[in-house]
């Protein structure tokens, strides 16, 4: 039905005859002659017809926004002063010579061009129509491009794309797995996949030695404008690789993907320690492209009588931090003000600070409500520490150690961006040496990555002091987002029992992980991997701020679909044959 798509025409095409498809974008009538921008997945291109060409004007005349149309004509160069060097096509026209529609349309939802205003939940309700919308088309193409050099770069290093079970068993999270009953088994029920993990650590027992899978996952979970309850990872493992060897492939394969699809050449990835990331940055996926740090002082403050500092300098779970914002001293109080309530929604009870107007004045040079409370030599030295200078602004953090990184960790990259002191492009980077295992609810142990990973200590002391040890896990980070996580794997069977005792799931391990704990025992060789997420990478390759601007069909942060109402009820004939029953909230 055609011989081009409407973006690829330039001016090589001057005198050909053409065939096109596509939606009307704008449809513009100007002194008798119609001009109509047509568009398809390649971009727009201006179709002119004119009362010469009668059947076809008085066809032009009925056309509106979003018709699908069917168009003959001929490429001609624009006249002198209609060139648009805003569109690609800018120097070319197509004097239509015939014109069929194909299908008309309703006055759209919303508008489909760069003034679009139309609210998110009307853009999903109609997302259809949305995908229309050229950035969207330009971020899929986007998403596919980067899938498809992931893909080469993986099997040019040998690895085999190998499709794992989306219908499992239930994971010890079980309250994020998504239950699927079984119409066969009547009372039990599947789980889609959180990951492909126990299947990916299986196929290297197998002997696949290097597997990859762009995986699609499930979890049923609270969800944030970087999260989806399905999603897509980039999933990788291989046998008898050292961590080196996975972290150098991960980022061989992020450098490839970037300059294949953006032109952008990634410096090597700085190696930050977990340790490091969180006393500098209070994150352990910081955003180096912001230059701020922060700078420990409660050894400062364990004799100071000012109790907001004294209490958590003297608790061995709490935390004092200084944070200095060159430049911030012009910040106003109401300014500060607004970041006090900010800080509060990380938990934090206020948010001190001092400003720096004149060094060299000593106190008479700061201003600051905490100054009367702190002696001076401390305020010297907090000073010296931080490299303060003038017109600066210092803040300060002191409360339990988990509330001073996320409310300060979040100040840090609103101070970035508020004082102009972040940096454009994408700053990459390890975070390696994790805690093995933390401490949960109820003072149960549990792993923070998974207790699949391979601890860095010898297996009494992953018993007798869990919370001491190491793992051999590392993350790759991208402008303050975690795009992926790996690690090396348990490979011996009497680790892995280790690390199930460590973690106190006595019969539940047997129950849940028998099937490993047995195929360990057959000669399973060294293994690790890492996953990435493939939504959050193309959300940061195409400078969006929701995974749901890169998925086709999303669900809302609440886990609806709203163009398919999805989920719904199902009838009761429906459940019986599942045996299941439907209890009503009281």
């Amino acid at each position: 039905m055609r011989t081009h798509y409407c973006g690829t025409l330039d001016t090589s095409h001057v005198g050909e005859t053409v065939e096109l498809n596509g939606w009307v974008h704008r449809r513009r009538d100007h002194g008798g002659v119609i001009f109509l921008d047509v568009r398809d997945r390649t971009g727009l291109v201006q179709v002119v017809y004119d009362p010469d060409t009668v059947e076809s004007f008085a066809i032009a005349e009925t056309v509106r926004n979003e018709y699908v149309l069917r168009m003959t004509g001929r490429v001609r160069p624009r006249q002198e002063g209609a060139v648009n060097p805003n569109m690609a096509t800018g120097e070319i026209e197509v004097l239509g010579s015939a014109l069929e529609i194909l299908n008309a349309a309703r006055t759209p939802p919303f508008q489909l061009d760069e003034h679009a205003q139309a609210g998110e939940d009307v853009r999903l309700r109609f997302r259809y129509m949305d995908l229309r919308r050229p950035e969207m088309q330009e971020r899929l193409q986007t998403r596919a491009r980067i899938a498809s050099v992931t893909r080469r770069y993986l099997e040019d290093n040998g690895y085999w794309e190998i499709e794992t079970p989306t219908l499992t068993r239930a994971t010890p999270e079980g309250a994020r797995d998504y239950l699927v009953p079984s119409r066969t088994h009547p009372g039990e029920f599947f789980a889609l996949p959180q990951s492909p993990q126990l299947f990916k650590q299986l196929l290297m027992m197998s002997g696949m030695d290097r597997y990859y899978q762009i995986a699609r996952c499930y979890r049923d979970e609270d969800l944030r404008h970087d999260r989806q309850p399905e999603f897509t990872q980039i999933d990788i493992e291989a046998s008898f690789v050292s961590q080196q060897e996975v972290m150098d492939l991960t980022e061989g394969m992020l450098k490839c993907v970037f300059k294949e699809v953006l032109d952008v050449d990634l410096a090597d990835f700085p190696v930050l320690g977990y340790d490091e990331a969180m006393r500098d940055y209070g994150s352990d996926k910081p955003d180096l492209r912001n230059p701020l740090k922060f700078t420990d002082i409660a050894d400062l403050m364990k004799e100071v009588e000012f109790q907001v500092f004294n209490k958590p300098a003297n608790d061995p779970k709490g935390r004092v931090v200084a944070l200095r914002a060159p430049g911030g001293a012009k910040l106003s109080r109401k300014v500060i003000d607004g970041y006090t309530d900010f800080v509060a929604r990380y938990g934090a009870r206020g948010l001190a600070y001092i400003k720096v107007n004149d060094i060299a004045s000593g106190p008479d040079g700061l201003q600051s409500p905490i100054l009367k409370f702190l002696p001076e030599e401390v305020v010297a030295e907090v000073l010296a520490r931080t490299g303060a200078a003038d017109g600066d602004v210092i803040f300060f953090g002191a409360d339990q150690a988990n509330v001073v990184n996320d409310a300060l960790g979040a100040l840090r990259n609103q101070l970035g961006s508020d004082l102009g002191l972040s940096v454009e492009g994408f700053a990459p980077c390890w975070v390696v040496d994790w805690p093995m295992f933390e401490e949960g609810r109820d003072g149960v142990v549990v792993a923070v990555h998974h207790q699949f990973t391979q601890p860095s200590a010898p297996l009494e002391e992953v018993i007798s002091n869990p919370l001491s040890v190491r793992a051999a896990a590392y993350d790759v980070v991208l402008n303050g987002y975690e795009l992926g996580g790996g690690s090396l794997r348990i490979h011996r069977q009497e680790m892995q029992a280790a690390v199930f005792e460590a973690m106190s799931m006595g019969q539940e391990a047997e129950i849940k992980f028998g099937f490993l704990l047995d195929a360990l025992k057959y000669g399973c060789p060294p293994h690790g991997g890492i996953a990435l997420g493939l939504d959050r990478l193309v959300m940061l390759m195409t400078g969006t701020h929701a995974i749901r601007d890169v998925i086709a069909f999303p669900k809302t942060q609440s886990a609806a679909c709203l163009m398919m109402a999805a989920p719904s009820q199902v009838d009761d004939h429906q459940l019986r044959e599942l045996h299941i029953r439907v209890r009503a909230e009281h």
